[in-house]
């Protein structure tokens, strides 16, 4: 049964974050979306209307990861690490195929992302593993084939930027349960062996490869692979000090931007409200990834800790990585801005994930009558 008593201790900061957050959001993408008759077939307020939905079950997702214990997660880990491996592997033999990859499963408005849910079951199954006590060579070299299957189901869909997630969540989980520095150094060089191979053979896809090398020179392909990054920097740099205005946006409203509802809607915040919005939103996110810190830092067990900053540790990299391509300081990966990018099923599981940190901060200590 759950203890309401617990409330009381719940960082109702940290809920109302990413609420608002989420709010930010439908806005954002109604801006995106509203006049770009192609995209919504005639209706304006189409992906608004779905993300609120979206919302509302994300709302309930985190009242549930909130009411469940979260040390009983522990005892669930290998289920749900097979039931992760079935949808994922479900993907690839009925998933439904958008913009040349096959990440969803259902029809219509009624699909799902299994690589989403992905992370935050990796983030758990991760923490029950590594929860025991400092991990040794064995147990590292465990955890590593344990994140390798879900990674290459990922990365075959392709989703290079969703499998990067999926690493980055490893790493921190190894470093929270308190790896060696030279596992980390020895991890460490195996992921850029990895990135080496995987660039000198069919690993890489040919736009992945492109994408990379535009980075690099945004210039040298400005109408086809560059065009993205070129027209991102020019609608954020275009909002100036306090924007064009809200619904305003040039390049928002002239379709200048591919997927901005989705991986590019922080453009739309960029050029509507300017610097100062920019940074405003850059807050709300500095502050609820300081709770989720915090709430791993509190933590009663290791179980707890690396769960919490693993979390932490996956919305922490999606925002930099995210803001960071949108701003041209890194490269494309299709990752989705926690929150705000259109899409249920990154908003439901992002939800979770804050649902789980405040599950591990309400219960740092027991209650007392």
């Amino acid at each position: 049964m759950f203890e309401w008593r617990l409330l009381r201790k719940c960082d109702w900061l940290l809920a109302a974050l990413c609420v608002i957050l989420a709010l930010y959001g439908l806005v954002a993408i109604y801006s995106a979306s509203m006049s770009n008759d192609r995209l919504t077939g005639g209706d304006r307020w189409v992906f608004m209307r779905r993300q609120a939905i979206s919302l509302a079950v994300g709302v309930a997702a985190l009242a549930l990861a909130v009411y469940v214990n979260y040390e009983a997660l522990a005892r669930l880990a290998v289920p749900l690490y097979l039931i992760n491996l079935l949808a994922l592997g479900a993907v690839a033999r009925f998933g439904s195929i958008s913009g040349g990859a096959g990440r969803w499963i259902g029809a219509g408005a009624f699909r799902f992302q299994p690589s989403e849910f992905a992370k935050i079951i990796l983030a758990i199954t991760l923490a029950g593993m590594l929860g025991r006590g400092a991990p040794r060579t064995r147990a590292v070299a465990l955890s590593s084939v344990h994140v390798a299957v879900p990674i290459a189901l990922v990365f075959m869909q392709p989703d290079l930027g969703t499998a990067l997630v999926l690493a980055v969540i490893w790493v921190a989980a190894l470093f929270l349960a308190g790896v060696s520095k030279w596992h980390l150094a020895a991890i460490a060089a195996g992921i850029a062996l990895i990135g080496v191979v995987a660039w000198h053979t069919p690993l890489l896809k040919p736009y992945q490869k492109a994408r990379l090398t535009v980075f690099v020179n945004p210039s040298a392909d400005p109408l086809g692979d560059g065009y993205h990054i070129n027209q991102s920097r020019i609608a954020v740099g275009s909002g100036q000090w306090l924007g064009k205005g809200l619904l305003k946006g040039t390049q928002s409203q002239l379709h200048f931007i591919p997927a901005q509802h989705t991986d590019f809607i922080f453009t739309v915040v960029g050029e509507e409200l300017g610097f100062a919005g920019a940074a405003a939103l850059l807050a709300l996110y500095g502050l609820l990834l300081w709770r989720g810190i915090d709430a791993a830092a509190r933590a009663k067990d290791a179980f707890g800790r690396i769960l919490a900053g693993s979390v932490a540790a996956m919305l922490a990299f999606q925002v930099f990585v995210n803001i960071g391509m949108t701003a041209g300081i890194m490269p494309i990966t299709g990752l989705p801005l926690p929150f705000l990018s259109y899409g249920g099923s990154s908003l439901v599981a992002a939800m979770i994930g804050v649902g789980l940190l405040l599950n591990v901060g309400m219960r740092r200590q027991k209650i007392l009558l």
